[in-house]
């Protein structure tokens, strides 16, 4: 009882369900545990401890009306991204504009987790309005890597993967553009879901396109799919949103189930380099699962395109994010969001049309793929952690990138398909640091998407395990 951040969510919820811990008692865990190591990696950056705890002596008191669901999470303490509203709590994005800011109301997604038994205890860290892959701001400063304090956690949502990864919370929020939970979960060697658009309802200032979307992450499988069973759902400030019932993602997640047929690719076909460890780490994780039983086949969908479509399409979204508020505090920016923003500007009507168009070929070319394969799998990230002090690789293996979002390709290429994709820990470089692998599925198929990732997450057996201490 005294390690109780070691505990898994799963074995954590079963404890609250049972009476053997109280809600209260978790909260005091994971406050002792950001208190021994959020100095060394930064991964909290605002905590809400006596609201955390009002919470939960109300659910204590609280009868239920019904019947529970069974994904329920009877009072467990959890983190929230700094860019995802909580009623009365400090959201600043990461940004100087809002850096004294109280969210008026939660998010949906926070009501949604409150809803089925979560207890918000802090804000984790992320890029300036979640933008590049690094987790620093001029706010709170940079969130440090588990794994390696002088590392990058990544980003956006890299105070969640760092806190996960350290114990201090057994589940966290996640949002994700073009990679922003998969590669902090591949630098922290955690799970991470992208789902399908629309699966967790979201409210936001910006086009209704399928390149953002909201997800959960946590230390395996099995609570990455709890959790999101928490998440998904219909709501109706969310056209996007899809009317259930959805299948249970935690009884999928508990189901492993054998890929037949997968798609393996070290590059997709598309990036201009990958780090030769990344390459060794992911072809080694592909041929155990071919010894496993698995067809293995180098093969990929046509993604020639999916890179120009996906920037085209966020410059478009960061006019509707970014244009007015810069007109004001354009001195507050980091000069990257403002590169984004006039490289959207300087688009014409033309030419974001013919990248919806273009997404719209990308999407029904890799649902064809689909019908062949079961799953496509490839790295997350073309390069391992690297100094924390970068803003961000300028080359990898020695060839030197285009814009600061190069060395993202591989996630910013699968975000236009529309696919749901797990990112899973797929080894470690020889110095030790965390190898992430991209499991993608057919469209809208996350149920079974779990159950694979669960099957190769197993098969795989990738050593040593979160929750560690900061090193």
């Amino acid at each position: 009882m005294k390690e109780l951040w070691k505990l898994s969510a799963r074995e954590a919820v079963s404890l609250l369900k049972r009476k053997k811990v109280s809600p209260l008692e978790l909260i005091d865990a994971a406050a002792a545990r950001i208190e021994a190591t959020n100095p060394k990696i930064n991964a909290f950056v605002t905590l809400c401890y006596d609201r955390a705890r009002a919470h939960a002596k109300r659910l204590m008191k609280k009868k239920p009306a019904g019947k529970l669901p069974p994904h329920y999470l009877y009072g467990l303490p959890i983190g929230v991204k700094d860019g995802t509203d909580v009623e009365g709590v400090r959201t600043t994005s990461g940004s100087r504009i809002y850096k004294d800011r109280i969210a008026p109301s939660s998010d949906v997604v926070v009501q949604r987790l409150e809803a089925n038994g979560a207890i918000v205890i802090g804000k984790t860290n992320l890029p300036e309005f979640a933008a590049g892959g690094n987790t620093f701001n001029d706010v709170f400063g940079a969130t440090l890597n588990p794994w390696d304090v002088t590392k990058s956690a990544s980003g956006s949502s890299g105070g969640t993967a760092a806190a996960l990864a350290a114990g201090q919370v057994w589940l966290a929020t996640g949002g994700d553009f073009g990679g922003s939970i998969r590669t902090p979960s591949s630098f922290n060697s955690i799970t991470g879901l992208r789902p399908s658009p629309g699966m967790v309802p979201r409210t936001s200032k910006q086009p209704f396109s399928p390149l953002s979307v909201e997800g959960p992450m946590a230390r395996d499988v099995a609570d990455t799919a709890l959790f999101f069973d928490c998440e998904a759902g219909w709501h109706p400030l969310d056209p996007l949103s899809q009317v259930g019932p959805h299948p249970s993602f935690s009884k999928a997640a508990a189901r492993p189930v054998k890929p037949r047929r997968i798609g393996f690719s070290t590059d997709l076909g598309i990036a201009r380099a990958v780090d030769k460890e990344v390459r060794a780490v992911s072809k080694a994780a592909a041929e155990k699962l071919g010894r496993s039983g698995v067809k293995v086949e180098e093969a990929h969908p046509d993604l020639a395109d999916a890179e120009k479509t996906f920037h085209t399409l966020r410059g478009a979204v960061f006019i509707a994010r970014h244009g007015e508020l810069m007109k004001q505090y354009r001195h507050l920016y980091k000069p990257e969001i403002i590169g984004n923003l006039e490289m959207g500007l300087a688009l014409k009507p033309e030419d974001i049309v013919a990248a919806e168009i273009a997404q719209g070929e990308i999407i029904r070319r890799v649902a064809k793929w689909f019908e062949s394969y079961d799953a496509l799998l490839c790295p997350v990230i073309t390069c391992p952690p690297f100094d924390v002090k970068l803003r961000y690789p300028t080359h990898v293996d020695g060839v030197a990138l285009e814009g600061y979002m190069g060395y993202l390709v591989l996630t910013c290429a699968i975000t236009a398909t529309a696919c749901p994709v797990v990112s899973l820990p797929g080894g470690f470089t020889k110095g030790g640091l965390p190898v992430g692998l991209q499991l993608v599925g057919p469209p809208r198929s996350e149920a079974r998407l779990l159950s694979m990732a669960a099957w190769v997450e197993a098969c795989l057996d990738v050593s040593p395990k979160t929750p560690i201490d900061p090193r």
